[in-house]
């Protein structure tokens, strides 16, 4: 027997109720329910230290499925930092909402306990990237855009500058872009209190995707990249988002509107990026599904993780016209 229309409706308002209290904690929005990302803290960087070549001085910690993580990660991997940067990954503990440690790190088991340890306010959220100096006790940076143009000057073995002064003025319009409209982006419309919050995120999402495969259609044969013929921090910005947008992001937020098949200039995009020097070795699909769709309740209550395509489909060649 079906169940009666008023418990039906008031199940729904009971859930309904219930989600908004738990989006709360898990992604703030503004009144007109637009999520905001929270500020962070140790955000201003200082110059590469003194002992920045010395081997272990170091440690960048990163979360395998944390798109801001995979940032400095792919920083660190492609200027081959990891002669002088230790490279310490922290596990998601969803039931406690904070990325804890498999051993503890300098006396600390989670991440919440070393940044109180390096003189983080108490009740301010710990997130990744995180670069750290075991040797002084203290967080160098914890704000990923700033972090990984620390990491762009850090003494490097290899001749690998990811902000080539000839691409600046471009890569950091790009960089300001897709900021706010591709990786708060996808975000924004998987958080979205309402459905007027989400359409404007989805359309700015959209449109700024199809922007970058208008300039990179119109322009890869001479400049294969973002802001010109090198690899830049912009490319570098917009890879976890889109190595991440049919496995995690267009089921679980919402953003399948348009599949990147449908954008071949992106796709190929994204396969040159991926086809770097150590780019392959950031990327963990089974945990990145895993994470998202286990760990955020209010938006995935079952927990299960649906199966998904193969990542190697997503980096190769795009699909011919009119294939499924």
């Amino acid at each position: 027997m079906a169940p009666a229309p008023i418990l039906v409706r008031s199940a729904r308002c009971a859930w309904q109720w219930q989600w908004r209290q738990l989006m709360g904690g898990l992604a703030p929005a503004d009144a007109a329910g637009n999520y905001r990302r929270p500020e962070g803290v140790f955000t201003s960087p200082p110059p590469p230290p003194p002992d920045a070549a010395e081997p272990g001085a170091h440690v960048l910690i990163v979360g395998r499925s944390c798109p801001w993580a995979h940032r400095a990660w792919l920083v660190w991997s492609l200027r081959q930092l990891g002669g002088s940067i230790s490279l310490q990954v922290a596990e998601p503990d969803p039931e406690a909402g904070r990325w804890r440690f498999r051993q503890p790190f300098l006396g600390c088991d989670s991440l919440q306990e070393l940044y109180r340890l390096c003189g983080a306010p108490a009740g301010v959220r710990a997130t990744v990237p995180v670069l750290v100096s075991p040797r002084r006790g203290e967080v160098l940076v914890g704000e990923s855009a700033r972090l990984i143009e620390l990491l762009n000057r850090w003494p490097s073995p290899v001749d690998c500058d990811l902000d080539p002064p000839a691409q600046q003025p471009l890569s950091q319009a790009w960089r300001q872009r897709l900021q706010h409209a591709v990786n708060d982006g996808v975000y924004r419309c998987g958080f979205a209190r309402n459905q007027q919050a989400y359409d404007r995120a989805e359309a700015a999402l959209f449109a700024t995707l199809t922007e970058a495969e208008q300039q990179l259609g119109d322009n890869e044969a001479t400049s294969p990249w973002l802001s010109g013929t090198q690899p830049s921090l912009a490319d570098v910005q917009l890879f976890p988002t889109l190595i991440r947008l049919e496995l995690v992001y267009a089921p679980l937020f919402g953003v399948s509107r348009l599949p990147l098949n449908q954008l071949p200039a992106l796709w190929r995009w994204r396969s040159r990026f991926h086809a770097l020097p150590g780019v392959a070795d950031t990327c963990w699909p089974d945990a990145w599904r895993q994470d998202y769709f286990g760990a955020l309740f209010p938006l995935h209550p079952s927990g299960i993780v649906p199966a998904g395509p193969p990542l190697a489909t997503l980096v190769g060649d795009p699909p011919a016209p009119g294939a499924p």
